[in-house]
């Protein structure tokens, strides 16, 4: 059995409810209309129930839920709808247990997600991989904060970082990250920790933090010290229209890009 959640909501907020828990990184989610007028979502965040509650704790909806177990096949069937993730026409993400045919994409970056966020399909991790795309990351030192599977950080190593050092709360994205770097060949130049922002000294080339709006404000002044003069700072898990409060905590760093999509939005600033 896999342990997984079942949070209760109503009609009218469940598409709101389902976004927050898609941000936390969820592979799946299902809905059950039930006869009383309620809508119970189940899915899964992982083993560690410390980690779980922590993760809902942090969301800015308060919601009702519950632990529950889950049959594995049950847990474990929407892997086998899931397809490569294109970022630009030269790189894609792809689940690494999945076969794919030869063609002309220059990069693809295999990642196994585990119980971590981060199998590049969320519209808030796709916004920040086309940004480091775009960008070009060659030569440049990268942190991940919240970095999950390592998604965003392998991803940069992959296109010519010289450093990307992924810092998350949950023990399991050490383990699990430090597998996909071995997986795409960039071990040597990736360094996974659960210590927090306040422990590391160095700053960063390129700062992304692909984290829901709260946390982000918590750490604005870690971001910004992390943040190398005339460097970049990504954030993203921010739905587009709601995220001023987010901008303002992270001045006197200014906004220069914005990419959106499916409604959520990744900003630049520098």
């Amino acid at each position: 059995m896999t342990l997984g959640i079942a949070v209760v909501t109503n009609p009218t907020d469940v598409e709101v409810v389902a976004d927050q828990l898609w941000s936390l990184g969820v592979a799946a989610l299902s809905e059950h209309w039930q006869n009383d007028g309620t809508v119970t979502l189940r899915t899964s965040l992982g083993e560690n129930r410390a980690a779980v509650i922590e993760a809902i704790e942090s969301l800015p909806l308060k919601i009702e839920w519950r632990f529950e177990d889950i049959d594995d096949a049950i847990g474990t069937e929407w892997r086998s709808h899931v397809a490569p993730v294109p970022v630009t026409a030269d790189l894609e993400i792809v689940p690494a247990w999945i076969a794919v045919e030869e063609s002309s994409v220059g990069k693809r970056i295999l990642i196994e997600p585990g119980a971590t966020f981060g199998l590049g399909d969320h519209p808030t991790t796709r916004a920040c991989l086309a940004v480091l795309a775009d960008r070009g990351v060659e030569g440049r030192t990268v942190l991940d904060v919240g970095c999950g599977s390592g998604v965003l950080g392998i991803t940069a190593l992959a296109l010519g970082a010289v450093r990307a050092v992924g810092v998350d709360i949950t023990p399991a994205a050490i383990e699990v990250s430090n597998d996909n770097a071995r997986r795409n060949g960039v071990e040597d130049r990736w360094f996974a920790t659960t210590n927090e922002l306040a422990s590391i000294r160095t700053e960063f080339d390129i700062v992304v933090a692909n984290i829901l709006a709260p946390t982000l404000i918590e750490l604005s002044e870690e971001l910004k010290r992390l943040t190398k003069p005339g460097g970049v700072l990504v954030i993203s898990g921010v739905l587009d229209g709601h995220y001023e409060h987010v901008l303002d905590a992270l001045a006197p760093l200014l906004p220069t890009e914005r990419r959106v999509i499916d409604g959520w939005a990744a900003a630049v600033l520098s």
